[in-house]
């Protein structure tokens, strides 16, 4: 892993997060998207030279792992770690800040992305959103 090249916080979460991809990867992971073959499907069409990439640079930075399917040892799956799973509030942050300065509706994703909101303060949707997804993960670490 390279060192930091600056001192800025903003800088070093950019080096690993600032491009599209990476956050749309860890968006789809946490849409229950497991398998290369997953990812390729999204509609942001990633060609699979950048995913590959992607997918072995978040690992590298410990925000993804990867592992083989119990039951299928030559499906991979790809699953967020705890410091990946952190990322869900600034995904969350940034989708609400599209919807409230981009006037963008969320759309099916972003319906996906954003279980029932209303009545819970934001404080405890990310708790469960994030609380949800280490579920659905040792779940499918367990099987």
């Amino acid at each position: 892993m390279k060192t930091n090249r600056s001192d800025c916080p903003l800088v070093n979460i950019l080096d690993i997060i600032g491009d599209k991809w990476s956050l749309i990867i860890v968006r789809d992971l946490f849409l229950g998207k497991m398998t290369f073959t997953e990812f390729m499907k999204s509609s942001e069409k990633i060609a699979s030279n950048i995913l590959t990439n992607r997918l072995e640079f978040l690992i590298n930075h410990r925000l993804l792992e990867v592992t083989k399917l119990p039951n299928d040892n030559k499906t991979k799956i790809y699953y967020l770690t705890n410091k990946g799973i952190d990322m869900y509030p600034i995904m969350f942050e940034m989708m609400c800040w599209s919807k409230r300065n981009l006037k963008k509706d969320f759309g099916p994703i972003g319906q996906k992305f954003f279980i029932d909101i209303q009545g819970v303060s934001t404080e405890e949707f990310i708790k469960t959103a994030q609380s949800t997804y280490l579920k659905h993960r040792n779940q499918i670490l367990s099987v």
